[in-house]
């Protein structure tokens, strides 16, 4: 039974994150939920489980997208190899420290996110990108070096964080930043992987399901965002990161007002 909803919510975190990102915001607390109290008890067993599901589902969006989205490769590639290695870097801390303190850094940079986007309507409307190609790969790469480091130590909203700095800093329409989020995401998910399963630290009978699941809903989530465009997909991404910035206040909150024993 805990198979079964495991299942589900991968496939919601797949089509939430096909879109918008922010699949880990569904998929990461249902296994810390969902998992046997001895195996949720060992944080980097839940990540690595998490980050192996998210790699299927996030392979399937972004073949989706490079069919039907003109990528810019040429800044995108090099961002995603930046990406790659210090994801594998972040994935390696992660297993000698504690993630948590981030969480209020995490909640300051959603609200910041969520209220320029609200006030700036047509806010990646139109794909007007801002600088020259050479620029461009090296504020990419600059990206990539960022928030791979994130993504692989704690990694909770990275792909809106990834679609909002595509838009905001670089000049690109909702569909192009969701699809260049998809590839860098790709990378950082798939260095997280190779580190976190070298040290034993993914639970295959959990993750390989839970992986196809994901793939459905990365599959669904993708072909909509295509259909629907640029509208359909800030409409979403605003209402995910509201829906992040009170999970995250919520927690800050608690541990805040937590009573030492």
């Amino acid at each position: 039974m805990d198979l079964f909803w495991l299942s589900l919510f991968a496939f919601l975190a797949g089509f939430i994150d096909a879109v918008v990102g922010g699949g880990g915001l569904i998929q990461l607390p249902a296994l810390f939920v969902f998992l046997p109290a001895n195996l949720a008890a060992s944080v980097p067993l839940v990540f690595g489980t998490n980050k192996l599901s998210s790699l299927c589902g996030t392979s399937m969006a972004l073949l989706q997208y490079a069919r039907r989205v003109k990528i810019p490769w040429r800044s995108i590639l090099p961002a995603g190899i930046a990406a790659f290695a210090f994801s594998a870097l972040g994935a390696r801390i992660v297993q000698l420290v504690h993630s948590d303190f981030l969480k209020p850094l995490v909640l300051v940079l959603l609200t910041g996110v969520a209220i320029y986007t609200y006030r700036q309507k047509t806010l990646g409307h139109l794909h007007a990108p801002k600088f020259l190609a050479n620029h461009e790969r090296g504020f990419a790469v600059v990206v990539g070096v960022a928030i791979g480091f994130y993504d692989g130590f704690f990694g909770p909203g990275t792909g809106s964080f990834l679609i909002f700095i595509f838009i905001g800093l670089f000049g690109f329409d909702f569909l192009t930043a969701s699809a260049s989020a998809k590839a860098i995401n790709f990378a950082t998910n798939l260095a997280a992987v190779i580190v976190l399963a070298a040290n034993g630290c993914v639970l295959y009978e959990y993750a390989l399901p839970m992986g196809l699941c994901n793939v459905v809903g990365a599959l669904l989530g993708a072909r909509l965002a295509i259909l629907k465009g640029n509208r359909f997909v800030r409409v979403l991404f605003l209402a995910l990161v509201v829906i992040m910035i009170a999970r995250y206040g919520y927690e800050t909150l608690r541990e805040l007002t937590r009573v030492p024993k």
